[in-house]
């Protein structure tokens, strides 16, 4: 009986006999022993790289003394130019709570009559009156009212703007991280290339390997060394978008300390999709301003309403007369009089009842009630739609952890001791290498994934950020 292997079949059985050969150590020690003392340059040379590529990274991240997302939040909130701008509408609203309770101011008449000008220059009148403006229906008790729910809407308004920020950072964190955690893959792998490169080096000048081995390997080592200055270019200006977010000169270098794999790991989520709504609900500083703002309308058409009122005007007034009387029996008689007299004017609202503003003040409640509604359920949804990204993400990353990547280095390490006893191509471990590259690329993205997901939940909650959090 007889049969025939394909050119791809011989292939899986010489990489078997490879495998069996790694696991029983026996044959292939003594190759690598050869291959050792091909390699000791490549000893000499390797420390050089490690110093490099830990210097390179070193710029970038410090496990020890670089800043957490925690801090670069914290930092920002204290020194971002636009929410500091945004706070001052809090002192504004202070300003006009204060002015709010200020009662009118008085006046004060004066007045000098004289008939000198009219032929009677004998008579002369003196008066000074003082009025005083009467709030009545509670219009500044709710005017005081409107003023503090304008305070509090602008409180939710800036922590809100808080909110939206620790958002942008912690967005701008994660990316700043994927950058780091690839430019470290890639920069392994072009470590290891070069140390390849020096070996296959060495057996093309033996005669044991054709130049064009060395030829694609030095390609692929270039493009790595392309990749990884893209890669750092990004990263560079993501670092860049950080401090401006932050408040950072550009100037000032910038070490970050977290790791996408550990990171977020210390905040404990809520146990599960309805506790993590109630606590949105309670919390979200945007739909607080939602709220807040149904309260303002209805205090603004509490105090529409109380201005509906006649206006009241209190006033009194102290008149002095002297009057000359010439021709008289008796001569010339002298008259004066001095007089204290009180008066209330009362405006009588028939036209204007303030109906277009009442009318108003009540739509702008309707129109608030909705907007209200509608953030409730858009909160929801958030919330909800965080948590599936959540889980499908975590299962995932259980997927390439345990599967993808452990085999293509499992891989990648098989084939390299396969071709370098000569049972593979150089074609076939830059093939697996580039498949690896591609996974680590996708397990960023997911790693990155998870690291936006429970951010994006922390933030859709409400959640602030641990002082004590490091």
């Amino acid at each position: 009986m007889s049969f025939s292997v394909g050119r791809r079949g011989l292939s899986h059985i010489r990489y078997t006999i490879v495998l069996l050969i790694l696991a029983s150590n026996t044959g292939f020690a003594q190759e690598s022993a050869r291959l050792n003392l091909r390699l000791n340059d490549v000893g000499r040379t390797s420390a050089s790289i490690v110093t490099r590529i830990t210097s390179s990274l070193a710029l970038y991240f410090d496990p020890l003394q670089g800043e957490s997302s925690a801090d670069l939040v914290r930092r920002a909130l204290l020194s971002n130019a636009e929410l500091a701008a945004a706070r001052i509408d809090i002192d504004r609203a202070r300003a006009r709570v204060r002015q709010a309770g200020l009662r009118p101011n008085p006046t004060v008449d004066f007045e000098q009559a004289t008939g000198s000008l009219t032929g009677s220059s004998g008579e002369r009148e003196t008066g000074i009156g003082m009025s005083l403006p009467l709030e009545v229906s509670g219009q500044r008790k709710r005017r005081i009212v409107l003023a503090q729910a304008q305070l509090e809407a602008s409180e939710a308004e800036v922590a809100e703007g808080e909110r939206r920020l620790a958002r942008e950072v912690l967005a701008t964190y994660a990316e700043a991280l994927a950058a780091i955690r690839e430019l470290e893959i890639t920069e392994g792998l072009n470590d290891i290339d070069l140390q390849t490169t020096r070996f296959v080096q060495a057996r093309v000048n033996e005669g044991e390997s054709a130049p064009i081995e060395l030829s694609l390997l030095q390609v692929e080592v270039d493009r790595l060394k392309s990749r990884r200055a893209q890669v750092e270019g990004r990263l560079q200006a993501t670092l860049i978008k950080l401090k401006n977010l932050v408040g950072i000169p550009v100037n000032e270098p910038i070490r970050l300390r977290e790791e996408l794999s550990t990171s977020q790991a210390v905040w404990n989520q809520p146990a599960s999709l309805d506790a993590a709504v109630e606590i949105a609900l309670r919390t979200r500083p945007d739909l607080k301003l939602a709220r807040l703002n149904v309260e303002v309308a209805r205090a603004g058409l509490s105090l529409a309403q109380s201005q509906t009122g006649p206006e009241v005007v209190a006033s009194t007034k102290y008149i002095q007369n002297r009057s000359l009387f010439d021709d008289t029996p008796v001569g010339t008689i002298s008259d004066r009089d001095k007089l204290i007299t009180f008066g209330v004017s009362v405006s009588i609202p028939i036209f204007n009842r303030n109906q277009g503003t009442k009318a108003e003040a009540a739509l702008a409640i309707n129109q608030a009630e909705r907007r209200r509604d509608f953030l409730e359920t858009a909160v929801r949804s958030e919330v909800a739609s965080v948590y599936a990204r959540l889980d499908a993400v975590q299962r995932s990353l259980t997927t390439f952890d345990q599967g993808v990547i452990s085999r293509s280095n499992d891989n990648i390490r098989a084939i390299r001791a396969a071709y370098q006893i000569g049972e593979f191509k150089i074609t076939d471990l830059l093939t697996e290498q580039r498949r690896l590259l591609d996974s680590q690329r996708e397990f960023t993205e997911a790693l990155v994934e998870r690291y936006r997901a429970l951010a994006d939940l922390r933030i859709a909650i409400g959640s602030p950020l641990n002082t004590n959090e490091r």
